[in-house]
């Protein structure tokens, strides 16, 4: 006892030493003290007396203690699975035969049974191996623990890579020209109450949530819709409480235009919108684009140009990355208890770029399901373009296409009146050219087809001082 007081720092220091350092340690103490000093040191250390002979005998007769680098001898230790059974691993590839599955296309392999059931059958078949063992075995092997992984969506390169550099020069000439360009999507929906939230907050105590995400429990279902101006860096969220429809998305889109697209953008008669090839404003959708011919070109008189990004690539719409993935950092860890905090998470999101975001619920019930018939759909004037004519394409406004024609046919009606009217003038003012004249000067009872006119400029239509007025009998 008043060894261990007296020697406490030493035997501290003993604790930090390896099996072979604490040896010769041991053994140089045991030498100082002499006649005794082996028991003592046993003592006071525990170590065995033979462990302490063994350190004493490599202090005297060793020249180089150890091998760098390592504690034990090589070959210590007991012997691999594979050196005591050499056919271990024969017998464990005949037992994977039936086992192996693999992916056609790479090297990729897996088994179907576990390695404790591979154990077992070895142990059946004389060799004792563990499951670690086994799963050793089947490292060396080229196996490993894998997860499912997700292959990416792959179109044709071609159609592919010309959807994103139509998108490219789409947006240069829109912004080019000063005219609005929005990039619109739905935001995963989310349950409204107290459930459970990805993320971690800063607080002193967690925050206590339901044990299950039961839609029943819920106050209600929040679809929030989003329209990203993508020339001002703007977001602008609308959160609807019904189903998420294309009617819901351009109710949006007008809402969000009267009040804001067309004060930021005063004269513009023209829009650009950048969407997901699916969801409630997909390419195949026939109800987003009827809704977008009664509700935004007709009413509104925009031309609306839409452009959808491929199958697979909605990652690459702005709205996704600069917009509703700050979005949903802002609100990490965070229950939605009520619609006013989901809304005052959406309107306090902002990035070090200046991104400014509104937010606002939009009340209404919208109907799923709701079908376009062939013949309103052969009543809108939508022109698909030379380019990926299923993703791109461009709705015009019913009502100024109607005034065109009317004022096509005023034109050409007055077109035609001058042409008879010019048939009839000859070179004196009181009588119709004789045939003489007219073989004289063919010009004489030629139409003169007149330059195309506006609408405003066939209103204001008067006739040359030079031109004789025809005989009237």
């Amino acid at each position: 006892m008043a060894d261990r007081e007296e020697y406490a720092l030493w035997l501290r220091v003993l604790t930090t030493l390896n099996e072979s350092q604490a040896r010769w340690y041991v053994a140089q103490k045991a030498i100082e003290w002499g006649y005794g000093g082996i028991l003592r040191a046993q003592a006071l250390t525990g170590m065995s007396r033979g462990t302490i002979i063994k350190g004493i005998r490599e202090l005297k007769n060793t020249e180089k203690l150890g091998v760098p680098g390592r504690v034990r001898q090589p070959g210590g230790g007991r012997k691999k699975l594979e050196e005591k059974y050499l056919q271990i691993e024969a017998a464990l590839e005949q037992m994977l035969t039936h086992e192996i599955a693999g992916d056609p296309m790479t090297e990729q392999r897996w088994v179907r049974s576990s390695t404790r059931q591979l154990s077992e059958k070895l142990k059946e078949a004389g060799y004792q191996a563990c499951p670690g063992a086994v799963s050793r075995l089947l490292r060396k092997q080229g196996f490993s623990l894998k997860k499912n992984k997700r292959k990416g969506f792959k179109p044709e390169c071609s159609v592919r890579d010309e959807q994103f550099q139509y998108i490219a020069s789409q947006r240069q000439t829109f912004s080019a020209a000063g005219l609005p360009i929005v990039s619109v999507d739905t935001k995963k929906k989310e349950l409204i109450g107290n459930f459970m939230r990805n993320g971690k907050t800063w607080s002193k105590e967690a925050i206590e949530v339901h044990a299950h995400d039961f839609p029943s429990l819920a106050a209600c279902r929040a679809v929030p819709y989003g329209i990203y101006d993508v020339t001002r860096n703007a977001g602008y969220v609308f959160v609807g409480t019904s189903a998420d429809t294309p009617e819901f998305a351009v109710d949006a889109l007008v809402r969000w235009w009267k009040d804001y697209g067309c004060v930021a953008y005063p004269g513009a008669a023209q829009l650009l919108i950048l969407a997901d090839g699916g969801g409630c404003n997909g390419y195949r959708s026939r109800a987003w684009k009827h809704q977008l011919q009664e509700k935004v070109s007709d009413q509104l008189g925009l031309t609306v140009t839409v452009c959808h990004y491929p199958p697979g690539c909605s990652k690459w719409n702005p709205i996704e990355h600069r917009l509703f993935s700050y979005i949903s950092l802002n609100w990490a860890g965070r229950p939605l208890r009520t619609l006013e905090i989901m809304l005052g998470y959406i309107r306090g999101t902002t990035t070090a770029t200046g991104l400014s975001v509104k937010a606002f619920l939009q009340r209404g019930s919208y109907k799923k399901g709701q079908k376009v018939t062939a013949e309103s759909m052969n009543r809108l004037s939508l022109h698909a373009h030379a380019t990926c004519p299923d993703w791109n394409y461009t709705i015009n406004s019913r009502n100024a296409e109607a005034l065109w024609k009317k004022d096509r046919t005023e034109e050409r009606t007055i077109e035609r009146r001058s042409q008879s009217d010019m048939s009839n003038y000859s070179l004196h003012p009181s009588l119709p050219a004789s045939d003489s004249e007219k073989a004289e000067r063919p010009h004489l009872g030629r139409s003169r087809r007149p330059r195309a006119l506006g609408l405003l400029e066939t209103n204001r239509m008067v006739r040359s001082p030079w031109i004789t007025m025809p005989f009237e009998t």
